[in-house]
């Protein structure tokens, strides 16, 4: 019989391709992914993998377990759920969820608090992931829940053993100094009212930077970037000095001090939160009870 480590293990490095690259997706060294594949070619009598330079490839006999890969799994996980119904039907164990910074900060956190009180013996355990990584460890089964957020107004590319649920639609606004001259705007600020102006950003390739540059799309002048910072507590700390406005997701906005003020956008910028898992785990208490809290 075919060990389900060594299946896990194959079609990890058949998404990740090379062993070291799902060594760190399972969290085992590549000499031990290594060895689980040895094990099912032993099982199934046939190489599944061979050398590509200085990555693997699948063999046609690896290529046919790995596509039969998400049927086993999803009859196992049904297994699993049918047992736990038996139960009580109460969310219990731990339940491994991935997730972008500013959702862990603005809806896990929070989620986490009430269920601690609800579900005293359900434990989360939360890995900070990007969308993409998160819905792939959703889905090679290293993790049981992931929330994401659509790409640029596109949403994110599901696998077909997976199904979402929308959680929360995160905006973002200016936030500026009290001595700032927009600070008595009484408006939803529009792009010509910000224009002159000096910023600190997030960095480029982040979804905070292509709302900003959205914001000047039709502007005759590039706005004045001062500082690309990462960090939204930094960027507010440079904020406060009173020199540059910066534009925050309200889900990653940390509490304002005094000598802050956050403005709404004529045209706001926003991104939708979803949370993601296999559809074979619909009948899980602990991500039902998590969802349902989120």
């Amino acid at each position: 019989m075919i060990d389900v480590a060594a299946l896990r293990a194959l079609r990890s490095v058949a998404t990740r391709g090379t062993l070291a690259r799902a060594a760190d997706d399972l969290g085992f060294t590549a000499s031990a992914v290594s060895q689980q594949i040895k094990r099912l070619e032993r099982q199934v009598g046939v190489p599944v993998l061979a050398q590509a330079g200085r990555g693997v490839v699948l063999t046609p006999a690896g290529q046919a377990i790995v596509d039969s890969a998400p049927d086993v799994f999803q009859a196992l996980e049904r297994c699993a759920e049918a047992a736990r119904s038996v139960a009580d039907g109460a969310p219990r164990g731990v339940l491994r969820v991935v997730a972008f910074s500013t959702a862990i900060r603005g809806l896990l956190a929070p989620a986490i608090k009430e269920l601690q009180k609800r579900c005293p013996d359900l434990k989360v355990h939360v890995t900070e992931q990007d969308p993409d990584q998160a819905l792939h460890s959703v889905d090679a089964g290293t993790a049981d829940l992931a929330l994401i957020h659509d790409a640029d107004g596109l949403p994110a590319q599901l696998p077909p053993s997976m199904t979402q649920r929308h959680l929360h639609t995160d905006t973002g606004d200016v936030v500026m100094s009290r001595t700032h001259p927009l600070a008595q705007h009484e408006k939803p600020l529009a792009s010509e009212d910000l224009a002159g102006h000096a910023w600190v950003t997030s960095p480029p390739g982040t979804v905070c930077h292509q709302w900003f540059r959205r914001l000047f799309a039709n502007a005759p002048e590039e706005p004045e970037v001062r500082h690309l910072v990462d960090d939204f507590a930094t960027q507010l700390a440079l904020v406060e000095g009173g020199a540059v406005l910066a534009l925050i997701p309200r889900l990653a906005r940390p509490p304002l001090g005094d000598g802050l003020v956050a403005h709404p956008l004529l045209r706001q910028p926003k991104r939708e939160v979803y949370a993601a898992w296999r559809r074979s785990a619909d009948a899980s208490p602990a991500i039902q009870a998590v969802v349902s809290a989120l």
